[in-house]
């Protein structure tokens, strides 16, 4: 909460001058206090970047690569599953027999097998800063001095467009359904003011179940749209317009009250003001606008909704994009038991239905090339099977899934041993996978920036652009 006490009197409002305003936290940066000194960018060595957008697809929780993108079929049944392959459109290479839609997207894109790492925690952590060296003891929840984003780095450095947020995070928060703050998604040492702008959501069961006990259901679909945040509840744009023009009022005159006392509006109340009236962001959250036969091909569950929304956001100027699946029902990829029909009859469905229908709208509507698709998650499983029918944490291997400008086409990186296990050659960890995005959008990946004590830091966290892949 904003407070103001002045000198007494009262102004030609009719608001007493030691009367005290009070403004809700802004939400749409994420509950950041708005107030306070603003960190200046450092100069960052950057070049025209070959892409203006990225859309990064977190499969929070752990997704099988062995049952996905990397299947063994000659190896044990209690290593090789349940899934039979199907081929790809890339010769001699096969994928799980539930992604039949990426089967034959697999020539146009990029699959790189071997992300490999050693941060066991369900926490996007790594997905969206690059930086594996977290402890669950210490790193669970976000903390100011966390590491930045990459959204945030982005925002920091500079790549951003006039009237238009930088960094938006769909449905909502990482951890809303189990009302926590999981690390990863925020501004950290860079600071609140680089936090992302959180939608909303609230989903329904597509069925009854207890979401605290059926966690390992076969199918069961959250169904809804992400919603553009209000301010106090459901704020009408006149009632927010009419709170800003107040607050300019006030600001004005506390200007001329003691030029000593900062301002009321921060340089951050207002770019929030704005990007809550600007047009193109409301707009492009009304997806309810898109034909039914587009909301079909994505699907109306909040995974197919968000990734919907992400490309609307990528057509009106966003530069960062973040989807991420939540723990509970629809997205849980933590599939410790019931891993199979979890898979088939959920996951891999609307992962294969949303994403393709992703890739071919970026085609249609030509925002290919000027757009990177990135679908990755905290780590993979174990390759072997345990008794509950389930594949554990295995964060030494997994996969990212890359699409769209500056990287090759029909292109698979890495091969794993006999068990998918552990990569037989090109290792890849997801400060790589963050050197090469920020590389391909033109910023100069050896970038360092202070944390709150004016420390140096990488921003890849020691990655390097993962060449191999680039176009």
């Amino acid at each position: 909460m904003l407070r103001l006490l002045g000198p007494g009197g009262t102004s030609c409002e009719g608001v007493s001058r030691r009367d005290v305003l009070r403004v809700g936290a802004l939400a749409t940066l994420g509950g950041a206090t708005l107030a306070g000194p603003m960190a200046s960018p450092v100069k960052a060595a950057t070049r025209p970047g070959r892409i203006k957008s990225v859309i990064l697809i977190d499969l929070f929780g752990g997704p099988s690569h062995i049952d996905m993108f990397d299947l063994k079929p000659s190896a044990p049944v209690e290593v090789r599953g349940e899934f039979g392959v199907i081929p790809t459109s890339v010769p001699g290479y096969q994928i799980c027999e539930h992604l039949p839609k990426l089967a034959e997207w697999m020539d146009r894109v990029t699959l790189i097998r071997t992300l490999s790492h050693g941060y066991n925690s369900h926490n996007p952590y790594a997905v969206m800063t690059g930086f594996t060296g977290g402890i669950d003891s210490r790193d669970y929840f976000s903390r100011p001095t966390d590491y930045p984003s990459m959204g945030s780095v982005c925002h920091y450095l500079g790549l951003t467009r006039p009237g238009i947020p930088p960094y938006i995070v769909l449905p909502a928060l990482p951890g809303y359904t189990q009302a926590l703050r999981r690390c990863g998604p925020y501004g950290g040492y860079l600071g609140q003011q680089y936090d992302p702008l959180f939608s909303t959501c609230e989903p329904k069961l597509d069925r009854e179940l207890d979401v605290n006990k059926d966690s390992y259901v076969d199918s069961v679909s959250n169904i809804g749209d992400p919603r553009l945040p209000s301010v106090q509840g459901e704020m009408t744009i006149d009632l927010l317009d009419r709170r800003r023009s107040l607050l300019q009022q006030l600001d004005a005159q506390a200007v001329g009250l003691d030029s000593g006392r900062p301002m009321i509006m921060s340089h951050w109340q207002k770019q929030a003001f704005e990007l809550l009236l600007s047009s193109s962001v409301r707009n492009s959250f009304q997806i309810s606008g898109e034909s039914d036969a587009t909301r079909a091909r994505y699907g109306r569950d909040i995974f197919g909704s968000s990734v919907l929304m992400a490309r609307r956001l990528v057509e009106a100027g966003v530069t960062y994009i973040t989807v991420h699946t939540e723990s509970k029902t629809n997205g849980h990829w933590d599939t410790h038991a019931n891993n199979f029909k979890m898979l088939k009859n959920l996951r891999l469905p609307f992962v294969d239905r949303a994403v393709t229908a992703l890739l071919q709208d970026l085609k249609d509507h030509g925002l290919w090339d000027s757009t990177l698709v990135v679908m990755m998650g905290d780590m993979g499983r174990t390759p072997k099977v345990n008794k509950n029918a389930g594949r554990d944490h295995w964060p030494q291997c997994g996969f990212c899934f890359l699409a769209g400008g500056g990287v090759k086409s029909g292109f698979i990186l890495g091969s794993t041993d006999a068990q998918a296990a552990y990569p037989k050659d090109h290792p890849v960890s997801p400060g790589d996978i963050c050197a090469t995005i920020y590389h391909l959008l033109g910023i100069d990946y050896t970038t360092m920036v202070p944390d709150s004590t004016n420390r140096p830091h990488s921003i890849t966290h020691g990655g390097v652009p993962v060449d191999e892949v680039l176009a």
